[in-house]
């Protein structure tokens, strides 16, 4: 079984500052001693063999060979800006005197 107790997730609720009440522990420690078992059996069948994963499945580069392309003319991206100066953007201040 788990080697976690009700002292213990009474203890780090503690450390946390979350109010638990004795259900609430009582419940807590049960699904806590599930994922420590879950762990122990993945634990089983993990390896040096097997390197590592964050998923299950082989994943690879899904995006498209990065190649230039037509650039919008500085004029053309302007025109549809509601406040610019010829050559960029004029947007709302966001940081104060500090920056």
């Amino acid at each position: 079984m788990s080697d976690i107790t009700a002292a213990d997730v009474a203890h780090l609720a503690n450390l946390a500052r979350i109010d638990l009440t004795e259900d609430e522990v009582a419940v807590m420690t049960e699904q806590l001693g599930s994922i420590q078992f879950l762990i122990e059996k993945v634990s089983e069948v993990a390896t040096p063999e097997i390197p590592p994963a964050s998923h299950p499945h082989v994943m690879s580069n899904v995006l498209r060979a990065d190649e230039p392309g037509q650039v919008i003319d500085r004029a053309d991206a302007l025109a549809g800006a509601p406040d610019h100066d010829e050559e960029q953007f004029r947007v709302p201040a966001i940081l104060g005197d500090e920056h």
